[in-house]
């Protein structure tokens, strides 16, 4: 007879639950200071926009008797109503108005089609030179990207004469084409921007393709420009908010309203007071309401331009 013997069960294993450990960040000076530095930075930066909507919101009769005031005085929505073009030029005088409207739609309108038209214009051509700098092979590419380089040197004001006389010879003043055209055809960073980042993404995707017979052309909007959609999202931002504020090249190439930008639009409105004093708060509230789409784009897409900022690629 032979005796079994079971050996003892193994002990389930204790599974200790243990809290996560919170760390408390001991408060240095350095980073009182540093903290302190920011908020203070944020306050300036953010104090602009509180004093020009508190502006927006006041009487302009009764701003000017208190200008100093932090919060808005005499409290109305009648600067908003007059840029509109909802408020008669009667009430418009009694809160301080003066008389005078700006047709904000109209030249917001102006706005978008030569913001849009120019930033599309110029990401277009600043990718295929990008592409052609960066992929293809061709004598005497380096000498000419190094001349394109020079000219992120060359101070933008001294072209702008040259721009005038060829617009002026064309017979393109008070047109879009006059105020897009100079500037849709070149330009240095974002060429080099482009070209930078297409240097990093590996080529063979595109090698495998142009081996199975696909041109040049397609290889890029169908393979590169896919890969490239980041840098490309954030210079047509970066691109659409400045040509937005653009004001001296559409001040030189035009004079006619049918086809003038909101920041000409602003000065005229500014220029247009009969009185002594120029209506502050409806100034302030047309620049506000010429500001929101800029906010709104940069709070949509801010990430993606913070982001899409630093060189990178697919390896």
């Amino acid at each position: 007879m032979t005796a079994t013997t079971t050996a003892p069960a193994a002990p389930a294993p204790t599974v200790a639950a243990r809290a996560p450990r919170r760390r408390h960040r001991t408060i240095t000076a350095g980073r009182s200071v540093a903290w302190i530095y920011l908020i203070v930075i944020v306050l300036i930066t953010i104090f602009p926009f509180y004093w020009m909507l508190r502006s927006a919101l006041s009487n302009n009769y009764a701003m000017i008797a208190n200008p100093s005031s932090p919060l808005p005085v005499g409290f109305t929505f009648g600067p908003f109503l007059r840029v509109l073009g909802l408020e008669d030029s009667q009430e418009s005088i009694a809160q301080g108005g003066s008389g005078a409207t700006v047709q904000i739609l109209h030249y917001l309108v102006n706005s978008i089609i030569y913001a849009t038209i120019s930033t599309a214009l110029i990401v277009f051509f600043s990718l295929i030179a990008a592409y052609a700098f960066s992929r293809l092979e061709w004598r005497g590419r380096e000498v000419v990207f190094s001349v394109f380089l020079a000219a992120l040197m060359v101070p933008g004001i001294l072209t702008l004469l040259p721009n005038f006389v060829l617009i002026k010879e064309l017979g393109l003043l008070n047109t879009f084409a006059g105020m897009i055209l100079p500037g849709a055809l070149f330009s240095a960073f974002n060429i080099f921007f482009l070209r930078q980042f297409m240097l990093g993404l590996s080529t063979e995707i595109e090698e495998a393709a142009l081996i199975d017979g696909a041109g040049k052309l397609r290889v890029l909007f169908r393979l590169t420009l896919p890969m490239t959609s980041g840098p490309i999202i954030t210079l047509s931002i970066l691109g659409f908010i400045g040509i937005w504020n653009d004001y001296f090249w559409p001040l030189l190439v035009t004079t006619d309203s049918t086809v003038q930008p909101l920041t000409l639009g602003l000065a005229v409105f500014k220029q247009s007071s009969p009185q002594t004093q120029p209506d502050w708060a409806g100034l302030m509230a047309a620049t506000l309401v010429a500001a929101l789409p800029m906010l709104i784009l940069f709070m949509v897409f801010g990430k993606r331009i913070v982001n899409s900022i630093g060189f990178s690629g697919l390896k």
